[in-house]
């Protein structure tokens, strides 16, 4: 079983390994289009020929002579040419030549190269419509249609905006609408059909949908005034915690700065105190001397200290000198 396996997968890798390229195309009604190959030496020598499905459209012969086929019911009438490289021009293309082309050499049956050509139709602009009385609506609401005719592989939507609010979509030829509902006209809505190439848009205008009454501010968008509010909130909550953590700051600092002080001033009058002891001076009040027996009184006037105040700042010693009278005995 394992080896069965293994076999399928080897000649399925290599059937793409050495198959044939496959080229993918998409083009608009009435224009051209080029086939691009660039064929060897070897290959020009043998022969090419090219096929529009099973029925062969163009050949190059050794020789260099070219041979065109209009095709069933004349379809590529006067539509293909060949170049130097062996490559395909179509030109007027139309939605029926849309399909698979090969290119293969005259000897070899298997094609080197396909391309698989899509054809579209130019797009028409949408029609938009209100279908408001048609649906029998309340006349406070708006009700559009949005409609293209005779289209193949589109898709027709609405947006508001640049938001897709629906879509629909058709490969084979049809005519396709849409419809939307509206309370009024809130925005820019737009009905756009598109294809892989183009696409082709209308707007949706006053003239078919009313607008919306103007609003306030506040009406139009409560959800942005909350934001806001809370946005302001935050921000003074912000400043408050600032605020707090800064007065916290220079409090505890004046604090250690005044603790600091008071150790000063303790040290300081501790220093005051023991110069008042090394510094206290009696003070002489008189002298008195007597004429018979040539004795001398000293009286000695009561000690007086100088009190100092805290604050560094000494304090002048006055020094007050009292005489005394004579006394005779």
């Amino acid at each position: 079983m394992f080896t069965v396996i293994f076999i399928c997968w080897c000649s399925w890798s290599l059937e793409g390994v050495f198959g044939s390229e496959f080229v993918s195309v998409s083009v608009m009604e009435g224009d051209s289009v080029l086939l691009s190959v660039n064929i060897t030496e070897a290959q020009r020598r043998d022969g090419i020929m090219w096929t529009f499905g099973l029925i062969p459209i163009a050949k190059l012969k050794p020789d260099n002579k070219y041979i065109y086929n209009n095709g069933p019911d004349g379809m590529f009438r006067d539509r293909l040419k060949l170049n130097e490289t062996g490559s395909l021009i179509i030109t007027d293309i139309r939605i029926k030549h849309s399909g698979l082309y090969y290119i293969t050499t005259t000897s070899q049956e298997k094609p080197f190269k396909k391309f698989d050509i899509t054809v579209y139709n130019h797009l028409p602009v949408p029609l938009i419509t209100n279908s408001s009385s048609l649906e029998g609506s309340s006349s406070s609401y708006c009700s559009v249609l949005c409609s293209v005719t005779n289209v193949s592989h589109v898709s027709l939507s609405w947006y508001k905006g640049k938001s897709l609010l629906s879509s629909i979509s058709v490969s084979e030829h049809s005519n396709i609408n849409i419809s939307l509902h509206l309370a009024c006209l809130d925005d820019s809505y737009t009905c756009v059909v598109n294809n892989p190439i183009t696409n082709q848009t209308q707007h949706l205008n006053t003239d078919v949908c009313h607008p919306c009454p103007v609003m306030t501010t506040i009406e139009r968008s409560p959800h942005r005034i909350t934001d806001y509010i809370i946005s302001l909130s935050g921000a003074a909550g912000s400043l408050m915690i600032v605020t707090v953590l800064l007065i916290f700051c220079v409090c505890r600092k004046s604090r250690k700065t005044n603790q600091d002080g008071v150790i000063v001033l303790i040290s300081e009058a501790d220093k005051e105190t023991q110069e008042q002891k090394t510094q206290l001076q009696t003070v002489v009040l008189f002298t008195a001397e007597t004429d018979q027996a040539g004795e001398q009184e000293i009286i000695y006037a009561d000690t007086t200290f100088c009190k100092r105040a805290v604050k560094k700042k000494r304090c002048a010693v006055d020094t007050d000198v009292v005489y005394a009278g004579i006394m005779r005995r």
